[in-house]
């Protein structure tokens, strides 16, 4: 019988990872609309930093959980996508 999968709950506060990707993507697109007052434009651009620092450490969770799935002599075993990185966490 199959183990049921563990999924993080994210809270409310914390949006996934495809909502603050389309947050970014929005930013990206208002920007280069060319259309901003200088102030106006650092403040998206620094909103889009915060984003993009977001999107990168979503990202990075999640490939610490990514685990591949290798034959052995024996049948399948479970082992992490980056050996070494496990090793250094």
């Amino acid at each position: 019988m199959a183990k049921p999968t563990k999924k993080r709950k994210e809270s409310a506060d914390e949006p996934g990872f495809e909502e603050t990707l389309e947050r970014l993507e929005a930013v990206v697109e208002r920007l280069g609309e060319g259309e901003l007052q200088l102030e106006e434009s650092l403040a998206v651009f620094e909103d889009g930093i915060r984003l993009s620092r977001e999107c990168a450490k979503q990202l990075d969770a999640v490939e610490k959980r990514i685990e591949v799935l290798t034959r052995d002599g024996v049948g399948w075993k479970v082992s992490p996508l980056d050996p070494e990185a496990e090793e250094e966490g």
